[in-house]
């Protein structure tokens, strides 16, 4: 396997759904901490109307305090954004890689933006180009890449066929996302191997839930697939308000320590990503899904090298 990028999302994908809005100082600390990490991209947050996700009101303020900030931290910001005028925010804000996508399912679809697939599809295409045009990097995303909590399974061509959309209209950052956390093995190793044969120059993304249990061998035979990129939550929080059952990510830290455990991203600061999981949890008052904020890292000599 390549050296593999990590995305952590768990300041959008984490806390979108959670009904305690964080203040925006505790946000910003917990952002600062990711990023002294040395996690390759951070997702600050999402463009998206206030009043449907509360928790992501203060995604323009963050950006704004950040660009503020006097250090360079060298990790790429991004951000989610569903349409137009998400992409006027996003522009204005400073973000650098643009997260768009458009659902394989039709009701996921319409629960989560009103539209049909296919419009969405179009939608997010146009939008993509626009961000392109206007010099951001783009990823662009298969939601309910693997099955659906309302409609069970999707249909692998219809994945590929939104796949292939995106790819024609030169859009290349391609996240194939478990949104309903369906997915198994080798269901997601073929499907990353079916992108990649479609163009092997394309930037494959899995963001994998893991509401059966299967996330963290979901996100290896993703990579063993050839999957450039992984992303990850803090502490394992996370899933989408608007499926059937909303689960959490794969912890970011849990991976980290996986990785390092062989001797790989000896980069990234284990115990940083750990101490903000820990303050997430103290935060909501409960515990996360994921394992090693709450058991500590196995010390190996690889990982403390």
């Amino acid at each position: 396997m390549r050296q593999v990028l990590i995305h952590e999302v768990g300041l959008r994908d984490g806390l979108q759904a959670e009904a305690q809005v964080v203040p925006t100082e505790t946000k910003l600390d917990w952002l600062v901490r990711l990023l002294d990490a040395g996690l390759d991209f951070v997702q600050v947050g999402s463009f998206v109307h206030p009043v449907k996700v509360p928790q992501m009101a203060d995604t323009d303020e963050l950006f704004r305090r950040l660009k503020a900030h006097p250090r360079n931290f060298g990790t790429m910001l991004s951000a989610l954004v569903l349409n137009e005028k998400g992409l006027e925010r996003a522009q204005a804000s400073g973000v650098e890689l643009v997260c768009l996508g458009a659902s394989a399912s039709e009701t996921h679809s319409l629960k989560n933006t009103g539209m049909g697939s296919a419009d969405a599809l179009r939608r997010i295409v146009a939008t993509g180009l626009e961000a392109r045009r206007s010099g951001l990097k783009v990823q662009v995303s298969v939601q309910s890449a693997f099955g659906c909590g309302f409609e069970g399974p999707i249909e692998e061509a219809r994945v590929l066929a939104m796949v292939a959309a995106y790819l024609e209209a030169g859009l290349h950052g391609i996240s194939l996302a478990d949104t309903a956390g369906h997915a198994h093995p080798a269901q997601v190793a073929g499907l990353v191997r079916k992108v990649l044969a479609l163009d092997p120059d394309a930037e494959v993304t899995a963001h994998i839930h893991n509401t059966y249990g299967l996330g963290m061998a979901n996100v290896y035979a993703a990579m063993e697939a050839g999957a450039a990129a992984i992303e990850t939550s803090f502490g394992g929080l996370g899933g989408c308000p608007f499926t059937k059952l909303a689960a959490g990510n794969v912890a970011t830290e849990d991976l980290v320590h996986g990785l390092q455990q062989a001797g790989r991203r000896l980069d990234i600061r284990l115990e940083e990503l750990i101490g903000v999981a820990q303050d997430v949890a103290l935060c909501f008052g409960r515990d996360l899904p994921g394992c090693v904020y709450r058991t500590g890292p196995i010390r190996t000599h690889a990982a403390m090298a």
